[in-house]
């Protein structure tokens, strides 16, 4: 099992959506866990809304600390992937086990204006582009995870 920590600031869109994405596509492989550096404490509604449309099962979902998974009963991590630019210029803390980290920067779909078709249709395309990489991640594997 490979074991991935992805990092947002609020950990209300891009990081759980990519959550969603790696335990998906990862085939029971790959487990994925998500948190922020200062979380907002709820999940995006339309985060909610385009993981539901897609497929994804999101009970359980919640937007948490990062600090959680610096704890000594934490999950170890083989991967810590930052999926935002403020998340990867904060100094992290330090990971049980000193997992690789790599950054892949995504816009941030909570940022788009307009009516709420609007809205969406931003979230449905930084989802497509998260699977994307999400899925070459995969097919690569941890190791490779700077080439994605």
């Amino acid at each position: 099992m490979i074991t991935v920590l992805v990092l947002c600031t609020g950990n209300s869109a891009r990081s759980v959506l990519a959550e969603c994405l790696i335990n998906d596509l990862g085939g029971g492989s790959w487990r994925a866990y998500s948190a922020g550096s200062h979380p907002t404490g709820r999940v995006n509604p339309l985060s909610i809304e385009i993981l539901t449309e897609m497929g994804h099962t999101v009970a359980g979902l919640r937007s948490k600390s990062w600090d959680e998974f610096a704890q000594p009963d934490a999950p170890r991590m083989d991967l810590v992937i930052t999926v935002c630019d403020n998340a990867a210029g904060e100094v992290c803390p330090v990971w049980p086990g000193h997992p690789s980290q790599v950054h892949i920067g995504f816009p941030d779909p909570a940022d788009a204006e307009g009516s709420h078709d609007e809205r969406l249709a931003v979230f449905r395309h930084v989802y497509g582009q998260i699977k994307a990489k999400i899925a070459r991640l995969i097919e690569l594997g941890p190791e490779r995870a700077g080439e994605v």
